[in-house]
């Protein structure tokens, strides 16, 4: 087994150095490693992933040089791309918790290469990458997490994910919809050293903590709070909540309306240079819980989970969504158990020999739960705390409280 998770881990860092040579020779990069977003121009120094129709660049300031990570999602089907790609923004945006991943800005510009816009988001750089890079690390290198380790970074992951399943929208302070700005505008900078042009990204000003620093002086946000008005419709980003009415008496009810994220997997998962897991790439994010009703509607959710989350830690019930049933956060909870999973033995439950090498069907693996502990170390304790969360049928499997719960019991023994 250990030589089938080394060739898994050469063949994902194989396939990552060729999408980030096919990225280098056929987007941004082709002619000049610069960008230009309304008056600020920025370097590309590499390509740090690639995905749909999305790349995320390690990019530095030319006036300041600083770094962060760049994320570049193009719209070719128009407004209704750059909707999509703006729940992302409105996710980060909403969700502030120390081991969520944080927006600096964001910018939707035309697309100089066609008819079509995009979605530039600049986010935090973290140099040691995320779990996955560290599990390929050490399964080249013949080591493996220690437990405590391994529980800590897990813990950390399942804060993030409570703050979205524990969320509660306010009718004063939630996030609403804003028209963009018809300024807002970009052009890949081959020569030109133009300026002019509304400035939407922020202004350098110092280093903070993390060792450098956004803060707007001049901006046009795109999501903004306003205080709400009679008659107002509360929106939390996707679609409208209710009506606010001046005598409903309920003006500034904190309504809870549960997100699930929907992608949780070992590579969504960053580690800040303490080691802090901060949970990022909230473009599958939803609301967390959707009635099923029709055949139409079971048949939507599993081509929507089939583009947006990723086979191996995807829950069973976004393979065969049944009618007359209620999708909810407990999705997250199948991938939390399949994220510790694979920091432990270094691959996902469902990516075994059978599944990999002998024609096995993910999917049925999956919907079965058919997967086994291989020898290790590892504590009896640790193995029953991934074994509650993959349980096939969602209301045997515990709510993120209950898990954190027990990981915190389990983290108690190593004091």
């Amino acid at each position: 087994m250990a030589l089938a998770q080394l060739l898994s881990a050469l063949d994902t860092l194989k396939e990552q150095a060729s999408d980030a040579l096919w990225a280098i020779s056929s987007c941004i990069c082709q002619q000049s490693a610069r960008v230009k977003i309304n008056g600020r121009t920025f370097n590309i120094v590499k390509v740090l992933g690639e995905g749909g129709f999305s790349f995320v660049y390690l990019a530095q300031d030319e006036a300041s040089g600083r770094q962060f990570a760049l994320k570049k999602i193009r719209c070719p089907t128009g407004s209704e791309g750059v909707k999509e790609a703006m729940r992302e923004v409105e996710a980060y945006r909403r969700f502030r918790h120390p081991n969520i991943i944080q927006i600096l800005d964001s910018a939707v510009v035309q697309d100089p290469e066609g008819d079509g816009q995009i979605v530039y988001l600049f986010l935090p750089l973290y140099k040691r990458g995320n779990v996955q890079d560290a599990i390929n690390s050490n399964v080249i290198n013949g080591k493996h997490f220690s437990e405590k380790e391994m529980l800590r970074i897990f813990k950390g992951t399942c804060e993030a994910v409570r703050a979205m399943h524990d969320y509660h929208t306010s009718a004063r302070s939630e996030p609403q919809p804003h028209k963009m700005s018809s300024h807002a505008h970009s052009s890949v900078d081959h020569h030109s050293d133009d300026e002019e042009g509304d400035e939407l990204l922020p202004h350098p000003e110092g280093d903070e903590d993390g060792g450098y620093t956004y803060k707007s002086s001049v901006t046009v946000p795109l999501v903004t709070k306003h205080r709400m008005e009679q008659g107002d419709t509360i929106f939390d980003g996707d679609e409208d909540v209710r009506k606010v009415h001046p005598n409903d008496g309920n003006v500034s009810a904190n309504l809870h309306v549960p997100y699930a994220h929907r992608d949780i997997k070992p590579g969504n998962v960053m580690l800040a240079d303490d080691g802090t897991p901060v949970l990022m790439d909230f473009g599958s994010t939803v609301k967390a819980r959707i009635p099923v009703e029709s055949r139409s509607q079971a048949l939507l959710q599993q081509d929507i989970a089939a583009e947006q989350s990723t086979m191996a830690y995807r829950a069973p019930e976004l393979f065969d969504v049944k009618t007359g049933v209620t999708l909810n956060e407990k999705v997250d909870i199948w991938s939390l158990g399949c994220t510790l999973y694979a920091m432990a033995y270094s691959h996902s439950p469902f990516e075994n020999t059978q599944t990999t090498e002998q024609g096995g069907s993910i999917a049925m693996a999956v919907l079965n739960a058919q997967y086994n502990h291989p020898d290790s170390a590892y504590s009896q304790r640790l193995k029953e705390l991934i074994d509650m969360s993959l349980k096939v049928d969602p209301k045997e499997r515990p709510d993120i409280h209950q898990v954190i719960t027990a990981t915190n019991n389990l983290l108690r023994s190593f004091a």
